[in-house]
């Protein structure tokens, strides 16, 4: 008998979008680095690739994450 049994998480009803096989499951199949979610719905798991579209855009474009130019070159804060 194994110590520790090897169990996907998740439940049905929630679902994931797997990104080694790109496409949407319920459960989940398979292991959590190759998957989104759990999203409440099949198809906002079908829009997982255009909602992390989305979400990099928005950090690529937030000011507080571009903070670098108040700083020179090796790190040091800048008067």
């Amino acid at each position: 008998m194994a110590l520790f049994k090897k169990r996907t998480a998740g439940k049905p009803g929630e679902w994931f979008y797997c990104l080694e096989h790109k496409k949407v499951e319920e459960g989940p199949e398979c292991p959590a680095k190759d998957r989104f979610g759990p999203y409440a719905s099949r198809e906002e798991a079908q829009h997982a690739m255009d909602t992390a579209r989305e979400r990099n855009l928005e950090w690529e474009n937030d000011p507080k994450w571009h903070d670098a130019a108040k700083r020179g070159e090796d790190g040091d804060q800048s008067p």
